[in-house]
């Protein structure tokens, strides 16, 4: 079970989940609040490295995570024609790593 709570930071609102006793800030609440900063999450996640890494905390941490959807990711994570988002990384692999938290 998780429990949000929302910080106003410089202005902008920040979500913060509890999950298993562990706190969580949205980094794309964060990064949001930049000038082009949703453009930014979508460069970082599409790296191949920033790819593996997720892949691999998964694996480690979520016994849930789609193992199937990742091999098809990761054949083309890095080329210029790749992208990914929060929210196709979420629904596509079962991620808890990273949480988008709509209103």
């Amino acid at each position: 079970m998780s429990k949000n709570k929302t910080l106003i930071v410089q202005g902008h609102q920040i979500i913060t989940t509890k999950i298993n006793d562990v706190d969580y800030i949205s980094l794309t609440d964060i990064v949001a609040a930049l000038e082009g900063g949703r453009m930014i999450i979508s460069n970082w996640l599409s790296r191949k490295d920033t790819i593996e890494y997720l892949s691999l905390w998964e694996s480690l941490h979520n016994e849930n995570f789609n193992f199937t959807e990742i091999d098809e990711i990761a054949k083309d994570a890095g080329k210029n024609s790749f992208s990914m988002s929060p929210k196709r990384w979420i629904e596509g692999t079962n991620a808890i790593g990273i949480t988008i938290i709509l209103p």
